[in-house]
C-alpha cells in the first residue's frame, strides 16, 4: 500500500448555494437518459411520436366504439375517426389549451362536409377528381393564413380522398360527422391529459441538454490531449461536439420567445445573455484544445489539462464554484512554464494556449454562476432592455430555406400584378402538377390515383428549392422501399387474422414516422408504409402484395417529379437565388451587430443587444447552411464548390462575431481623438458590409466566387470598380485598427483595456474573413489608400497549416501497458449507503489510461503502468476530487481509500 500525495482541494466549500437556485431537471447529477435528450434537445421529437401514439390509440378505440353504437361498418368508423387522430397528431401542435382545444375540434367540420359533397356526387367521377385538385391547390394557398387555416385545407383534401376511397352514401354522412366529433373530442381530452404542452418543462430540457453538450466537449477535450490521439480525428470530434452545442443554445433562444415562457423579459434576457458567455467559453476551451493537437505539450502541462478538464465536465451545475481551483491549476501550470526564460517556442505557446484555457475556465464558472442566480434576480429598472426573440423556431426546428425563399418571393413581386405571385406560387404548382397526375395515377390503377397526389403533396409541403424536392424524392424512394421490406416481414410474423395485433403495428408504425420525420423524412415514410401494409393486407392477397406497392411506388414517385418539374418552371425560384439571399440575410444580421457596437462606445446610456445581435447572425448562418450543402448534389449547373467554401467563411466571421458581441459590452471611455478613430472603425466596416449588401441586391457576377479563389485585379480594374475607385470594393480597416492599437499602447492595463483590445483584435479577424468571403463572392476589395494584393484566406491557411503540422513525422511514445491494479472505496459519511460515482485514472503524460465506476462503495482499476497518475473520482452527489496515487513496479496491487466528505450535493 502506497502513501497518496495530495493535490490542491477541488471541492472547498463555496458560500452561495447555487444547486438550490437552478431547477432540479437542468442541475441534477448524470443520468442515463441525458444522451436522449442531447439527440433531441426539448424531447421535440419524442414528443411528436407520443402524440401520434396517444392520438392514434384513442381515435381509432372512439371509432370502433360509435361504430358499434351506431351501427356502421366498423371500417368506416375507425377510418374517420383515424383520421380525426392522425391530423391531430401532425397538424396540431399548439404550445397552449384554448388553441389545441380550437384546432382539434374545428377539424371535423371541414373533413365531414366534403364527405357530404363527395357522397352527393357519387358517380360522377370527373367531377370529384377536379374537386380533389381544387382542395390540393387551396391547401396550399390557405397556408399562408396560418396554422388554422391550413387545417382546414387538408381537412377538406383528406374528406375528398376517404370520400372517394371508402364510398361512404349520403346517408351516412350525418353519423360519420358525430364519429369525427366524439373522436376529436377524445382526443383532445386525452392530449390533455397525457399530452398536455408544457413549453416551461420543454425550456428546462433544453437547458439540460446544454449541459449534456457542455459536458460532451470538455470530455472531448480530454481525448484530444491524449498524447496518443489521432489529431485528425480528434478535431472532428471537436468539431462535432462544438456543432451540437451551437445548435443547442440558439434552439434554447428561440423556446424563450414561445408564449408562457418570457413571461419574465428581464429575467429572460439574462438567461439569453448568460447562456451566450457559457456557450462562447466553451467554444474558447474547444478551439484552445484543437490548437494544442498541432502542437507538442509538456507532459506536466497536458497532465493538468486532462485533470482539470475531467474535473470541469463532471463537476454538477449548482457547484459551477468548483471550476475555480481547476482553473488555477492550469495557470499556475501555464505560468511556470512561462516563467522560464530558457522555455522553448513550442512550450511557450502551448502554455499560452493553456493560461487561455484557464481565463476561460473562470469564465464560465461566473456565466454558469450567474444563469442560476437568474431567479433571485429581478430587474425594476425602466431602461432595461425586454427579451426580444432574435431566432423564430419552425416546428420546433431551427429555420432554414423558408425565410430566404420568402424575401426572394417579396423582393420580386412589389408591383402591379406580382404582388399576387408569393399567394398563387404554390397553389398553381399544386393545381398544374395534380391535373398532370391524375389522369396518369388514374391510367395505372382507377381505385388508388390518389397516390399521385399525394405525391405531389408531400414533394411542395416544407421544400423550397429543387434540391430540397429532389433530396425528398431520393427519402421517399428508399424509404418505401425499406419499409415495405419491414411491412412484408412484420406481416408474415404477425398474419392476417390478429386483428389487434395488426393495430397494434399500425400505430406503432405512425408513432415510430412522426418521432423520426424531423430526423429524416425517411424515417416517416418507413413507418408509414409498414403501417400500410398491414391495413392492406385487410383487402390485397399475399400475391398482389408486391404489385399493389410498386404501383404505390410509381405513382408517388411520379408526383414528386411532376411537382418538382411544375415549381421548376412555374414563377421559378433558383436554388442559387435562394443562397445569394441567404447569404445577403447574414451580412444584414452581421451589420446589425457591428452598429450595435458603435451605439455600445459611442452612446452607452442607450440599451443594446450585443449577444442577441450575435446571436441573430447564429441563425443566419445555420439559413445558410442549409441551402449550400443539400443531400442530392445536382450533376448540372453547379460550377464548383463556391457557395461550400463562402459557408465556411461565413461559420469562422460567425465565431469572431460572438466573441465581439462580449468583448465590445463595455463602456469606452477614449479621448475624442481616439474615440473618433474607433468609430472609423465600425463606420468602414459597416459601409463595407452596405457595400456588400448592394452587390448581392444588384445581383453582381460572382466571378471569384466560381472560381474558387480571390477575385482577378485585371478583371476588376476593367469593370470600373477596382480597389481604390471608390464604390464597389470592400474596404480593409487593418491600418486602422492598427493606427488605434498603437495609440492605446502606453494606456495603463486593466480589465476595460484587455476588453478592448481583445474587441480590436476581433474587428480585425472578422474584417480579414468578411474580406476574403467578399473576394470569393466577387466583390473587389481595397485596403485604405493602396490597391490590395489578393489574399489567402484564413480557410486555405487554416488548411495548409493543418496539413504541414500533420506531414511532419511525430514521435509517439509506444502506450504503456502493466499488470498493476488499483483499488480502494470511496466513502462519504454524509451518504453512509453509498454515492454513485467513478473513478478516472489519467497518467502524468496526460493521457486517460482506465475508467472504473463504484460499486457498493468500492471500485477497482486494472492494468495500469508504473508511475505517479491522478485519480479523479467523479460522484453524482460531490465535487469531483482529484488525488495522486503511485503505482511502484508493473505488477501488485495498490489500495487507495477516498473519503468524500466537503461540497457535498444532494
Amino acid at each position: 500500500m502506497t502513501t497518496p500525495d495530495t493535490l490542491p482541494d477541488t471541492a472547498t466549500p463555496h458560500p452561495v448555494a447555487a444547486a438550490d437556485l437552478a431547477p432540479h431537471r437542468v442541475a441534477g447529477p448524470r443520468r442515463w437518459w441525458d444522451w436522449v435528450l442531447a439527440a433531441d434537445p426539448g424531447l421535440g421529437q419524442l414528443q411528436a411520436g407520443w402524440r401520434s401514439l396517444v392520438a392514434m390509440v384513442t381515435s381509432l378505440a372512439v371509432g370502433y366504439a360509435m361504430a358499434e353504437a351506431l351501427h356502421i361498418p366498423d371500417m368506416i368508423g375507425m377510418m374517420v375517426a383515424g383520421m380525426m387522430g392522425l391530423m391531430s397528431a401532425f397538424a396540431v401542435a399548439e404550445n397552449t389549451w384554448d388553441r389545441l382545444a380550437r384546432a382539434i375540434l374545428w377539424m371535423p367540420f371541414p373533413y365531414t362536409a366534403v364527405l357530404w359533397l363527395c357522397a352527393s356526387l357519387n358517380g360522377h367521377r370527373t367531377t370529384q377528381m377536379v374537386l380533389m385538385i381544387s382542395a390540393l391547390a387551396l391547401t396550399f394557398f390557405l397556408a399562408r393564413f396560418g396554422p388554422l387555416a391550413l387545417i382546414t385545407g387538408m381537412m377538406l383534401f383528406n374528406g375528398l380522398m376517404v370520400g372517394m376511397l371508402a364510398g361512404i352514401p349520403a346517408a351516412l354522412v350525418g353519423k360519420a360527422f358525430a364519429v369525427a366529433l366524439v373522436s376529436a373530442a377524445a382526443v383532445l381530452a386525452t392530449r390533455l391529459l397525457l399530452c398536455y404542452p408544457m413549453p416551461r418543462e420543454d425550456l428546462l430540457r433544453t437547458q439540460r441538454a446544454f449541459v449534456v453538450e457542455a459536458r460532451r466537449v470538455a470530455d472531448a477535450a480530454v481525448d484530444a490531449l491524449d498524447p496518443d490521439a489521432d489529431p485528425e480525428r480528434a478535431v472532428r470530434r471537436m468539431d462535432r461536439s462544438l456543432r451540437r452545442l451551437n445548435i443547442t443554445t440558439v434552439t434554447i433562444d428561440g423556446r424563450l420567445a414561445q408564449p408562457e415562457i418570457a413571461a419574465d423579459p428581464a429575467a429572460a434576457e439574462l438567461l439569453h445573455r448568460h447562456l451566450f458567455d457559457a456557450e462562447l467559453a466553451l467554444r474558447g476551451i474547444g478551439q484552445a484544445t484543437t490548437e494544442l493537437t498541432r502542437r507538442p505539450v509538456p507532459g506536466p502541462l497536458r497532465e493538468a489539462l486532462a485533470v482539470g478538464l475531467v474535473l470541469a465536465r463532471d463537476t454538477p451545475l449548482g457547484q459551477a464554484e468548483g471550476l475555480r481551483p481547476v482553473a488555477a491549476r492550469i495557470q499556475d501550470g501555464a505560468e511556470a512554464i512561462l516563467r522560464d526564460a530558457a522555455a522553448p517556442a513550442d512550450d511557450v505557446e502551448a502554455a499560452v494556449l493553456a493560461r487561455r484555457i484557464g481565463h476561460l475556465l473562470e469564465s464560465l464558472a461566473d456565466s454558469l454562476r450567474n444563469w442560476l442566480t437568474v431567479g433571485h434576480t429581478t430587474s425594476t429598472s425602466a431602461a432595461d432592455v425586454p427579451f426580444q426573440p432574435t431566432v423564430a423556431l419552425e416546428n420546433n426546428r431551427l429555420p432554414g430555406s423558408a425565410g430566404p425563399a420568402r424575401r426572394v418571393l417579396a423582393a420580386g413581386s412589389e408591383t402591379g400584378w406580382r404582388r399576387a405571385i408569393p399567394f398563387v406560387r404554390v397553389p398553381a404548382h399544386a393545381a398544374v402538377a395534380a391535373a398532370v397526375v391524375c389522369p396518369i395515377a388514374d391510367a395505372i390503377d382507377p381505385h388508388r390515383f390518389y397516390w399521385g397526389l399525394v405525391g405531389v403533396m408531400i414533394t411542395l409541403f416544407g421544400t423550397n428549392t429543387t434540391h430540397e424536392r429532389l433530396r425528398k424524392f431520393g427519402h421517399r424512394m428508399v424509404g418505401t422501399v425499406i419499409g415495405a421490406v419491414l411491412g412484408i416481414v412484420v406481416l408474415h410474423l404477425i398474419g392476417r387474422d390478429h386483428v389487434y395485433a395488426t393495430l397494434a403495428v399500425i400505430v406503432a408504425g405512425l408513432a415510430f414516422g412522426a418521432w423520426g420525420m424531423q430526423r429524416a423524412y425517411a424515417c416517416w415514410v418507413v413507418g408509414l408504409v409498414v403501417a400500410l401494409v398491414q391495413l392492406y393486407a385487410l383487402t390485397t392477397p399475399d400475391s398482389g402484395m408486391n404489385h399493389l406497392l410498386g404501383e404505390r411506388l410509381l405513382d408517388n414517385g411520379i408526383g414528386v417529379l411532376v411537382a418538382t418539374a411544375c415549381a421548376a418552371l412555374i414563377f421559378p425560384l433558383s436554388r442559387r437565388t435562394v443562397v445569394k439571399e441567404a447569404e445577403r440575410g447574414y451580412v444584414d444580421a452581421l451589420a446589425q451587430v457591428i452598429a450595435q457596437v458603435e451605439q455600445r462606445w459611442s452612446r452607452p446610456d442607450e440599451p443594446v443587444r450585443l449577444r442577441g445581435a450575435a446571436r441573430a447572425v447564429d441563425a443566419a448562418l445555420s439559413q445558410v447552411q442549409s441551402v449550400v450543402r443539400p443531400l442530392v448534389r445536382m450533376p448540372l449547373g453547379v460550377r464548383g464548390p463556391a457557395a461550400e467554401h463562402r459557408a465556411a467563411l461565413l461559420a469562422t466571421a460567425t465565431g469572431h462575431a460572438r466573441a465581439l458581441a462580449v468583448a465590445a459590452d463595455i463602456d469606452v471611455d477614449l479621448a475624442p481623438r481616439l474615440a473618433e478613430r474607433a468609430r472609423l472603425i465600425t463606420t468602414t466596416l459597416t459601409a463595407s458590409l452596405k457595400e456588400l449588401d448592394r452587390f448581392f441586391a444588384s445581383g453582381g457576377e460572382q466571378e471569384g466566387a466560381e472560381a474558387g479563389s480571390g477575385t482577378d485585379t485585371g478583371t476588376a480594374t476593367r469593370t470600373g470598380t477596382g480597389p481604390g475607385t471608390g464604390p464597389g470594393a470592400w474596404r480593409r480597416i487593418s491600418p486602422l485598427v492598427r493606427e488605434l492599437e498603437a495609440e492605446l499602447a502606453p494606456a495603463a492595463p486593466g480589465p476595460r483595456a484587455r476588453r478592448l483590445a481583445t474587441a480590436l483584435r476581433e474587428l480585425d479577424a472578422l474584417d480579414e474573413t468578411l474580406a476574403a468571403y467578399a473576394e470569393q463572392a466577387g466583390l473587389p476589395v481595397a485596403a485604405e489608400g493602396r490597391t490590395a494584393q489578393a489574399l489567402a484566406t484564413p480557410m486555405q491557411r487554416r488548411t495548409r497549416s493543418l496539413v504541414a503540422a500533420w506531414n511532419e513525422p511525430r514521435h509517439r511514445e509506444p502506450a504503456r501497458t502493466g499488470a498493476a491494479r488499483v483499488e480502494g472505496s470511496v466513502h462519504c459519511a454524509a451518504h453512509p449507503d453509498g454515492c454513485p460515482a467513478w473513478v478516472t485514472v489519467i497518467s502524468a503524460r496526460g493521457k486517460r489510461l482506465a475508467k472504473s465506476p463504484v460499486t457498493g462503495g468500492r471500485y477497482v482499476v486494472e492494468a495500469l503502468p508504473p508511475g505517479t497518475h491522478t485519480l479523479v473520482i467523479s460522484g453524482s452527489r460531490h465535487t469531483p476530487r482529484a488525488e495522486l496515487v503511485t503505482v511502484a513496479g508493473p505488477s501488485g496491487t495498490v489500495r487507495h481509500d477516498v473519503e468524500l466528505g466537503a461540497g457535498a450535493h444532494t
